[in-house]
């Protein structure tokens, strides 16, 4: 009993970390944005290289100890996190906000689609059937600005696929290789920073004004450094989240940061809130609470189950 309420304690503190880090990295990206006008992609640049040298610090203080593991087996990690990066971003060059954020939901079905296939994990249908009032959530909350067209549908397609699959990877590669959230994610960072260098010259300039070796200020750099440790938080407590609950649950919370985000506008900043929108926010939530429910009833049934054996 005791150890079960100290985990369920240690993943609600995961969460909570998340929940204020990816919040606040939000509103101070956007200043950074609209302030300085620093470039997307080597901002996330930055991000992972904050990351790696905020683990290397911690694993200095003996917080926890590298574990070597071979390149080629994150290979795939850290080129499918480059690939999130660059479609999501390619995603929401091409598509309106609310084509992006309705195929953004899509992620939830595509990670179960893809467990279940390969991984052969199973899901309830109750499980299932709460991603309804999810989906009718984001609906109601963008259909007003949902615009297909061709090259925004294929980068918005292949966001979707290599956002699912880089989620799922996260969770398998802990357990794969035996390894906690800070040990891959030391040896993801450096690597995932390595492939985007060579990227980042096809979507943005490298040096000269908006470039990562341009002319910045001093208040641009620190702001810039400091949305990288909070990043560092951000990174780290996604890998955790989904090494100890799973992918799917990590999006369920992402669409309830997402409703978090909203009323957080609209309460803080004054931002408009419509009746479809107020809507679409308590049909995602009633889906969110119905996930969580069921979730902690299958928990409860299966410890019941293990408990009962001989």
């Amino acid at each position: 009993m005791l150890n079960t309420l100290y985990s369920n304690r240690r993943i609600v503190t995961g969460l909570l970390v998340n929940l204020f880090s990816s919040i606040c990295i939000v509103f101070i990206n956007k200043w950074i944005y609209v302030h300085y006008g620093f470039p997307n992609m080597t901002l996330t640049l930055v991000h992972f290289v904050v990351t790696w040298l905020g683990l290397y610090i911690c694993q200095k203080m003996d917080i926890f100890c590298p574990k070597s593991l071979p390149v080629r087996r994150i290979m795939w990690l850290a080129l499918s996190f480059c690939g999130f990066v660059a479609f999501t971003n390619l995603s929401l060059q091409n598509n309106s906000i609310g084509t992006y954020q309705l195929a953004k939901v899509m992620t939830t079905p595509v990670i179960i689609l893809i467990q279940t296939t390969y991984y052969k994990k199973t899901f309830s249908t109750k499980i299932k059937l709460t991603l309804v009032p999810i989906t009718l959530g984001v609906i109601l909350n963008s259909y007003y600005d949902v615009r297909f067209n061709l090259l925004g549908t294929v980068f918005a397609t292949l966001g979707v696929l290599v956002t699912s699959l880089y989620q799922v990877w996260v969770g398998a590669k802990q357990h794969e290789l035996q390894v906690n959230s800070m040990q891959l994610l030391y040896y993801q960072a450096p690597l995932s920073s390595a492939i985007l260098l060579g990227i980042i010259p096809l979507f943005e300039p490298l040096a000269g004004d908006g470039g990562i070796f341009g002319p910045w200020s001093l208040p641009a750099l620190v702001a810039v450094l400091f949305s990288g440790v909070v990043a560092f938080l951000v990174n780290l407590s996604i890998y955790w989240i989904i090494g100890n609950t799973s992918a799917v649950t990590y999006n369920m919370f992402g669409h309830f940061k997402f409703c978090i985000t909203l009323i957080g506008g609209y309460l803080l900043f004054h931002d408009p809130l419509s009746l479809n929108q107020a809507l679409g926010i308590l049909c995602t939530l009633a889906g969110i609470l119905s996930y969580t429910h069921f979730k902690l009833v299958e928990q409860e049934e299966g410890k019941s189950r293990l408990a009962q054996k001989p």
